[in-house]
């Protein structure tokens, strides 16, 4: 077993008997502390789903036909990747996207070594390149291939940014391996998708998801990965709580709408006193 730290102080802790259920407990002499030390399952399962989505190994030679493999890694097509934000500017962005289904598109953006954002759309229009690059530092140049509503989201780039220092670069004509996105990146995408044929479009998006974010800059460890991203479950809570939210604001009355006491309770200006 590989040497335990203490949690609290950092030393190198001793072994100390073992726990009535079997585990092995650790001591700290340092400062006294005792504790048992857990395996990350998680994050082995994690790092094995990895390999083969990056891989070319097919589940069906797998030990039992990959039964055992789908049901360890199963939770991990929950996650959602999510793209960092990127606050260093660069010199040269590539812009582009792949299409995984007939309303299914993924916005990429990469410089010359990582991948810095993504975003899923349905098609490619000006307001999703636009939150493509909201979480993106202005670089001095963007490379893209001219695709749709990528000219228009410049425009409105300009009339809200100061986009005077950047150039602009793109062509529909330019051929494909010189688009650092087409020729280098969505090759490869598309070829960890057929190595994986017949996977859902969820499925899909997911592994174009995985394969971007651990080729982003600096990607969490395994375990961070696993405790900070979204999953289906987070996300449809909060779609939830928006929904709850919305049902809540619309049963409030607005102003003008609401009873108000005079409605009810008419004065009589005229009457002085009881009798």
């Amino acid at each position: 077993m590989n040497q335990v730290n203490c949690p609290v102080c950092g030393k190198k802790c001793v072994k100390s008997g073992k726990t009535k259920a079997g585990s092995q407990r650790w001591f700290c002499k340092e400062c006294k502390t005792s504790l048992t030390h857990k395996i990350d399952n998680d994050s082995k399962e994690l790092q094995i789903f990895l390999d083969w989505l990056f891989g070319k190994e097919a589940q069906s030679t797998m030990p039992g036909e990959g039964r055992t493999f789908r049901r360890k890694t199963a939770k991990f097509w929950d996650i959602w990747p999510m793209s960092p934000k990127i606050e260093e500017s660069k010199d040269i962005l590539f812009l582009d996207g792949i299409y995984l289904g007939r309303k299914a598109c993924v916005l990429i953006c990469c410089d010359e070594k990582n991948v810095l954002g993504w975003y899923l759309c349905r098609y490619e229009h000006a307001g999703a390149w636009m939150a493509l690059m909201k979480r993106i530092a202005e670089p001095r140049m963007v490379v893209s291939d001219g695709g749709t509503g990528f000219a228009k989201a410049l425009k409105k780039c300009g009339q809200t940014q100061n986009t005077k220092d950047v150039c602009f670069m793109y062509s529909a004509t330019a051929p494909s391996t010189n688009n650092r996105i087409e020729g280098g990146i969505n090759s490869r995408l598309r070829e960890m998708l057929r190595n994986h044929r017949g996977l859902s479009i969820e499925r899909r998006i997911k592994a174009v998801y995985w394969w971007c974010y651990m080729h982003s800059p600096e990607p969490l460890s395994l375990s961070e990965m696993i405790k900070i991203m979204p999953t289906d479950k987070s996300i449809a809570a909060i779609y939830q709580r928006m929904n709850e939210k919305n049902r809540l604001e619309k049963s409030l009355s607005i102003w003008g709408d609401a009873i108000v006491w005079s409605d009810f309770h008419k004065t009589n200006k005229t009457y002085v006193e009881w009798d």
